[in-house]
C-alpha cells in the first residue's frame, strides 16, 4: 500500500510542545484522511519539525445511498430547493412511498485527490498553546519554512492560501550548523537516513536515550553518577537535534551550597543534569548536552557552560547568604501583604489558620501539639525569602535549611520541609507525627477554603489542584494507618476563616453554611455536634475524598463493583475503616459462598421489588408464629444469629467476622429458595415471607450495599 509522509518543517518549535503537537497533527490527519487511512499513522517530532508517516489504500469506492425528500404532494419549491441542497437533477429521483427519493451513487476517492484537498486546512487550522504571526494572517508556532507531502514517492501538491509562496514538496533540511541546506527524499525511510546523515536524529526517544546513556558513560568513567530527572531528559531531546554529552566541572566555592539549590539553579536556568556521589552527596560535575559535534571535542563549550554556571550559582549563593541573615520568622510580617486568594485572604491569615488546624489535628496523629502549631506557623515563612521569590520550586525545602540554620527543633524543620508531600504518585508522604500533622494541616485548610468560596473542580479543569490535595490526604491516612475523623477536621478547618465565625462580612465567603454560622454567631464546637449546614459542607468533602479513594483503588486494579459496594452502605469519615470493609468483602464475594450468597440476595432483591410494587413495602417485623415451613424457620434463626453478630463485628470494626456472619446464612437462604414458595396464595403467610426477605436484604446491607455488586 503507498506510504504518505508529511513533515512541517520550522524555526525552533518549544521542546515542551512537540510531542503534543505531533499526537495532534496525527489526530487531525486520521480525522481528515480517514476513508483512505490503512492503520494509525506514527507521528515525529523534534527541534525544527513535527511530522507522520501513515499508510494509506491508493483509493476508495464509497457505497450509495439514498436521501429521502419531500413528498410527492409538496409544492414544486420545496422540491426545487431539495435538489439544489444536494446538486441533483429531477432525473435521479424516484417516488417511495408518497416521497420523492434521492438515489446518490457511490463515489470513488483518490488518496492524492483527498490528500491535496483536505492537507491545507489541516495545516491553517492546525492549534498550538501559543502561535504567532510574521507574514500575513496565518499563524503557527513559529515561522513555517517547508512542507514535505510525499505519496508513494511522489509529491502531493497543495498551497497554504494564508501563506503566499510556500508549497508542498519533497525537501527537507538537515542539521542547521553541521549540514545546512535543502536535500530531496522519496520515502520515510530515506528521510529518516537522509537526516541522520546530515546530523539530525529524528526519533525523540533515541535523541533521548543517546543523552542518558552519554552521560552515564562520562559520569561513570568519574566514579559518579546522574541524578535521574526524566522530565528533564525529554525537555532536553526536543531542544538538540544531534545530541553530544559533555561533563563540566562546579567551582569548588559553591559545593556548600544545598544540592537542591545547585540542581534547581541547573535545571531550571541552563538545563544542566546534576550528578551525586556514591554515597548521595551533590558530585562537583555537571552534565550539559550540545547540539554539535565540535571538533575540540566540546573543550571550549564546556569552559563556556562552566563560566555561566559560576555566574548563576554566585546569585544562588547572594540569595542563601542573604536569607540567613535573618531569622525565617522574621519573614512572617511579609506575608500579611500576599494574596493566597481573593477569597480567602493573604498568606498571613492563612498561617493563622495553619496553626490553628495543625494544633488540632495533632493529637490525633501522635504529634505534639506545640511543635506542630510551630512547624505549621513557619511552614510558610520561606515564600517571603529570595530564593524561593527566584525558584518558586524550592518553597518548604529552603524553610527546612533556614529553620535548621536558626536553631529550631529538627522536628519543626523538617515538617517544613514536607508539607508539601506528596508531590506525585511517586513520591513519599510523611511520616514523623509532627510533618504528618503540618501536611494534612495544608491540604485540609486548601480543600475547606476553596469548597467553601464554591472553587470545586469540574470535568474540564481543577486550577487549585483539589484533586491532588484530596489523594495527598488519602495517601497520608492510608500509608500512616491513621484513625482520622475527616468531617470533624474539615469543620474545625472551616471555623478558622473569619468569614465563617462573622469576623469579617465578606460575602465572596458564599456558602449557605457561611451565612447560617453568621446569623446563628455559631462558635467552632468542641466535641458537641456541628450544625446542620457545616456538618453538611464537611460531610460534602468526605464525599469527595471517597470519590477520589475510589478512583484510587480502581486505578490499583479493585473491583469497581466491590469498592462501590464497600462504600455505599455508607462509612462515615474513617477511610480505613472503608478499604478493611472493601478488603473483606473482595475476600467474600470471590468465595464460592460469597458467589451463592450474592445470588440468594440478588433474588430476594428481585422479588421484593416486584411484589413491594403491588402492596408494599414488607418492612414489618416477621411474625413467628406464621413461620409453617421448616426452612423459613431456620433462616430466621440464621437472620437471629448473624443479625447481631454482624452487627457486633461491625461495631468492634472486624470486617472479616462480619463477612463470615453473613457467610452462614447461605445454607438455609439456598434451602428457603429450593423449597419454600414466597407468594403463597395464603396472604398472611405471603406477607410474611416478603417480610422475612426484607430482613436479609437488610442484614446484607448493613454490612455492604450487595445491589452494586455485578454478576
Amino acid at each position: 500500500m503507498p506510504e504518505f509522509l508529511l513533515e512541517l518543517f520550522s524555526e525552533e518549535i518549544p521542546a515542551r510542545m512537540q510531542a503534543r503537537g505531533a499526537d495532534d497533527l496525527c489526530r487531525a490527519f486520521a480525522a481528515a484522511a480517514a476513508p483512505v487511512l490503512e492503520g494509525a499513522p506514527r507521528g515525529f517530532h523534534g527541534p525544527r519539525r513535527i511530522g507522520l508517516v501513515a499508510t494509506l489504500r491508493a483509493g476508495v469506492t464509497t457505497e450509495g445511498k439514498e436521501e429521502r425528500g419531500p413528498r410527492s404532494s409538496a409544492p414544486p419549491a420545496a422540491l426545487e430547493g431539495f435538489l439544489r441542497k444536494h446538486g441533483a437533477t429531477r432525473d435521479r429521483l424516484e417516488e417511495q412511498g408518497g416521497f420523492w427519493v434521492l438515489r446518490k451513487p457511490g463515489e470513488t476517492i483518490a488518496a492524492r485527490d483527498l490528500l491535496a484537498r483536505t492537507l491545507p486546512g489541516l495545516v491553517r487550522g492546525f492549534g498550538w498553546p501559543k502561535s504567532m504571526r510574521w507574514n500575513g494572517p496565518f499563524t503557527w508556532v513559529r515561522p513555517l519554512h517547508r512542507i514535505l507531502a510525499i505519496l508513494d514517492g511522489e509529491v502531493v501538491p497543495f498551497a497554504i492560501e494564508d501563506l503566499p509562496g510556500l508549497l508542498s514538496g519533497n525537501e527537507t533540511e538537515g542539521h542547521r550548523i553541521m549540514a545546512p541546506g535543502a536535500f530531496a527524499v522519496r520515502s520515510a525511510a530515506e528521510h529518516e537516513a537522509g537526516l541522520r546523515q546530515r546530523r539530525v536524529i529524528l526519533d525523540a526517544a533515541e535523541r533521548a536515550k543517546a543523552i542518558e546513556d552519554g552521560l552515564a558513560e562520562l559520569a561513570a568513567a568519574k566514579g559518579v553518577s546522574i541524578v535521574p530527572d526524566r522530565g528533564l531528559l525529554e525537555e532536553v531531546a526536543g531542544l538538540v537535534e544531534w545530541p553530544v554529552p559533555l561533563l563540566g566541572r562546579i567551582d569548588d566555592a559553591f559545593m556548600d551550597l544545598p544540592p537542591e539549590v545547585m540542581r534547581t539553579t541547573m535545571r531550571v536556568n541552563q538545563r544542566y543534569f546534576a550528578l551525586v556521589t556514591p554515597d548521595g552527596s551533590a558530585a562537583p560535575y555537571f552534565g550539559v548536552v550540545a547540539n554539535i559535534a565540535a571538533t575540540d571535542g566540546g573543550a571550549t563549550l564546556v569552559a563556556g557552560n562552566e563560566r555561566v554556571l559560576r555566574a548563576r550559582l554566585s546569585d544562588a549563593r547572594f540569595f542563601w547568604d542573604a536569607d540567613r541573615r535573618q531569622a525565617l520568622e522574621d519573614f512572617l510580617p511579609k506575608l500579611d501583604g500576599v494574596v493566597f486568594h481573593a477569597k480567602l485572604g493573604t498568606q498571613g491569615q492563612r498561617v493563622a489558620r495553619l496553626e490553628r488546624l495543625a494544633r488540632w489535628i495533632a493529637p490525633q496523629v501522635g504529634a505534639d501539639p506545640d511543635l506542630a502549631a510551630r512547624a505549621a506557623r513557619l511552614a510558610k515563612a520561606d515564600l517571603a525569602s529570595g530564593m524561593v521569590g527566584e525558584f518558586p520550586e524550592l518553597q518548604g525545602v529552603m524553610g527546612r535549611y533556614y529553620a535548621r540554620h536558626g536553631g529550631e527543633d529538627p522536628r519543626v524543620a523538617d515538617a517544613i520541609g514536607t508539607q508539601y508531600k506528596p508531590l506525585g504518585p511517586g513520591d513519599a508522604v510523611p511520616a514523623e507525627p509532627v510533618g504528618i500533622a503540618v501536611a494534612l494541616a495544608d491540604k485540609i485548610d486548601t480543600l475547606a477554603g476553596f469548597f467553601a468560596v464554591d472553587e470545586r473542580p469540574t470535568g474540564s479543569g481543577d486550577p487549585f489542584a483539589l484533586r491532588r490535595a484530596a489523594l495527598g490526604v488519602i495517601r497520608i491516612v492510608r500509608e500512616n494507618r491513621l484513625r482520622l475523623r475527616l468531617s470533624d477536621a474539615f469543620a474545625e478547618a472551616f471555623f478558622g476563616f473569619p468569614q465563617a465565625v462573622g469576623v469579617t462580612p465578606e460575602p465572596e465567603f458564599g456558602m449557605a453554611v457561611a451565612q447560617d454560622v453568621m446569623k446563628t454567631g455559631w462558635q467552632a464546637p468542641r466535641g458537641g455536634a456541628h450544625p446542620p449546614m457545616v456538618a453538611a459542607f464537611a460531610a460534602g468533602l468526605v464525599d469527595f475524598l471517597a470519590e477520589r479513594l475510589r478512583v484510587q483503588l480502581r486505578a490499583e486494579g479493585a473491583r469497581h463493583d466491590v469498592v462501590s459496594a464497600a462504600f455505599g452502605a455508607g462509612g462515615g469519615d474513617d477511610l480505613l475503616r472503608l478499604l478493611a470493609r472493601a478488603d473483606a468483602l473482595k475476600a467474600l464475594v470471590e468465595s464460592e459462598t460469597g458467589t451463592n450468597l450474592l445470588a440468594a440476595y440478588k433474588r430476594a432483591q428481585n422479588i421484593l421489588r416486584i411484589e413491594e410494587k403491588k402492596d408494599g413495602p414488607h418492612a414489618g417485623a416477621v411474625d413467628p408464629a406464621l413461620l409453617a415451613a421448616t426452612e423459613e424457620v431456620a433462616l430466621a434463626a440464621a437472620l437471629g444469629t448473624a443479625e447481631p453478630a454482624a452487627a457486633a463485628a461491625l461495631a468492634r470494626e472486624d470486617h472479616g467476622a462480619a463477612m463470615s456472619a453473613l457467610a452462614a446464612l447461605r445454607a438455609p437462604v439456598d434451602a428457603f429458595f429450593d423449597r419454600v414458595t414466597v407468594n403463597d396464595p395464603a396472604p398472611e403467610l405471603r406477607r410474611n415471607r416478603l417480610r422475612l426477605l426484607a430482613r436479609l436484604r437488610t442484614a446484607m446491607d448493613a454490612v455492604a450495599d450487595f445491589s452494586r455488586i455485578e454478576g
